[in-house]
């Protein structure tokens, strides 16, 4: 269970938050790193690969790490990286970037595009790109590490940095920790990451305190039947009426079920079964999505979908034999990702100091998955956690898609093309100076 996370009392987070860096110095520091970041933006966006399967990538990175002088260790949870410089007593502070792309075959049209294949866990090769933006959070990472190393002056304690696979499987984050992440090196007193968003015009900062995204389960339904021919339907049991009963009685989970204030999905994306017109098959298939935000709200769904599937084969009069198995993917299954809200807030305080009210807004949370919420519940009583967006629309499609002339491409779309300049230099420079408030020199 979640809780509340034993959030930081207001005087003890003003305590440690330090001062900031100046705003021109590091802004122009960020300025002047853009061109090399460039670079490593296009190689990374050129060269993706898949989740549990970002070995180039990881090596890559890890050198770079070494040679800002950090303490790199590869190969953690497969092929996650971990980067450590400690500089001092003080609190621990980890940064993470996510560095694995999506089975999309690539349609921005850009001079760098990905040309690359490979083979997903579903087995369908497939072209590869960085639909997701994660090229962007690795060259921003890299960028940020670049920064700290350079101001180690400035700051006291230990910096964590660490490089994620398979975000987009839900399965990295759970590597990492399973293979040692907080007993092998410092466990964080704050973790932090960001992500491109598809919505928001190119260097806008979005957050949302509290909940910020959603659980997220795969569920599998089979229901079976007593198949038979088409023209005889009362001598047969027909899975393919039982299992539309069970996709209609699925909603009441959300519109009688669930409280109108606790936000919950339940999607039936696949319904397979039959094969030809006259026959009646002996079974069906669902595939369901279910989002939620709580623990409770996501016991309330599971436990729902299960008695749903087995009263309607019951009203069906299904022997007990033949009931509907229910299986939830546990080894798919993403955490919802908290925000903890006064450490939130207190940080996106000093963003908008930084970047100006109209840069730094307050947005609704929503109910996509996002595996980086495993790290505050690990220890939720002493783990202040943050993920923000930072909004990669260009200005001139953004301005468009306001007007209704056009349509902004998702995240996931093989036509999403960021910013990237704008979405690397605002993060960089965030991420760099909520750091060095985290970690002030003495006296700062």
């Amino acid at each position: 269970m979640m809780g509340r996370f034993g959030l930081l009392a207001g005087a003890a987070l003003a305590l440690a938050l330090g001062s900031p860096a100046a705003a021109d110095e590091l802004g122009d520091a960020v300025a002047s790193d853009m061109p090399e970041l460039m670079k490593l933006y296009r190689d990374l966006h050129a060269n993706p690969e898949l989740s549990m399967q970002e070995f180039e990538t990881s090596a890559k990175l890890a050198k770079r790490m070494r040679a800002l002088g950090f303490e790199v260790t590869e190969k953690v949870g497969k092929t996650g990286v971990v980067s450590v410089m400690k500089n001092g007593e003080g609190p621990v502070v980890m940064l993470r970037a996510d560095m694995d792309g999506l089975p999309v075959t690539e349609q921005t049209g850009l001079p760098f595009a990905s040309k690359a294949r490979g083979v997903p866990a579903s087995g369908v090769e497939s072209g590869i790109m960085h639909a997701c933006g994660h090229d962007t959070h690795m060259t921003a990472f890299i960028g940020t590490a670049q920064l700290l190393a350079e101001r180690k002056a400035d700051w006291f304690g230990t910096l964590v940095m660490i490089l994620q696979p398979g975000e987009e499987t839900g399965e990295g984050a759970r590597a990492m920790l399973e293979d040692g992440l907080y007993e092998r090196f410092p466990k964080p007193d704050y973790v932090l990451a960001f992500h491109d968003a598809a919505q928001f015009p190119a260097g806008m900062i979005g957050y949302s305190p509290g909940f910020a995204l959603a659980n997220v389960d795969s569920v599998d339904i089979t229901v079976p039947g007593i198949g038979g021919h088409g023209a005889y339907p009362h001598t047969t049991k027909d899975p393919v009426v039982l299992a539309s009963a069970m996709v209609m009685k699925l909603q009441t989970l959300v519109s009688r079920e669930s409280s109108p204030l606790d936000p919950a999905v339940v999607t039936v994306g696949s319904f397979h079964a039959g094969a030809k017109h006259n026959i009646i098959s002996d079974e069906a298939k669902l595939q369901l999505t279910v989002r939620s935000y709580t623990d409770e709200s996501r016991k309330l769904l599971l436990d729902g979908i299960k008695r749903i599937a087995r009263g309607e084969a019951v009203a069906a009069g299904m022997p007990d034999e033949k009931m509907p198995v229910v299986e939830v993917r546990e080894d798919e299954f993403t955490p919802a990702t908290y925000n903890s809200p006064e450490f939130t807030e207190a940080v996106m305080a000093d963003l908008t100091t930084r970047f100006g009210d109209e840069r730094v807004q307050q947005v609704p949370s929503v109910m996509g998955g996002e595996d980086f919420g495993r790290y505050i519940r690990e220890d939720p009583d002493n783990i202040k956690s943050l993920i923000f967006w930072v909004g990669g629309v260009p200005q001139a499609e953004f301005e468009k898609a306001q007007a209704g002339e056009t349509q902004l491409p998702s995240l996931h779309s093989p036509f999403w093309a960021p910013d990237a300049e704008k979405v690397i230099a605002t993060a960089a420079e965030a991420l760099t100076d909520t750091t060095l408030r985290l970690m002030p020199a003495r006296g700062g």
